[in-house]
């Protein structure tokens, strides 16, 4: 795991502040859903996705197949292939 160096306190609700920089990067918009996880005594945020949700934009359809360790929709297989 890599350190940020970013230290912040939790306030009276329970609630911590993720800095503008780290959501940027991470591409966390208002809307995107976190996964919270619990290893030992340590906690980690991850991204919620689905399960079927396709790796390249993130759709879930019934139609989307396995390729290489990739979940794949049929919109993106398309655009895959006119490459």
């Amino acid at each position: 795991m890599k350190s940020t160096g970013i230290v912040r306190g939790i306030d009276a609700l329970g609630r911590i502040v993720l800095p503008k920089e780290l959501r940027t990067s991470m591409h966390l918009d208002t809307d995107t859903k976190l996964e919270i996880f619990v290893d030992g005594d340590s906690i980690v945020l991850k991204k919620h996705r689905p399960a079927g949700s396709c790796d390249f934009c993130g759709e879930v359809d019934e139609a989307s197949v396995q390729f290489a360790g990739y979940c794949i929709c049929p919109a993106c297989r398309r655009k895959i292939s006119a490459l």
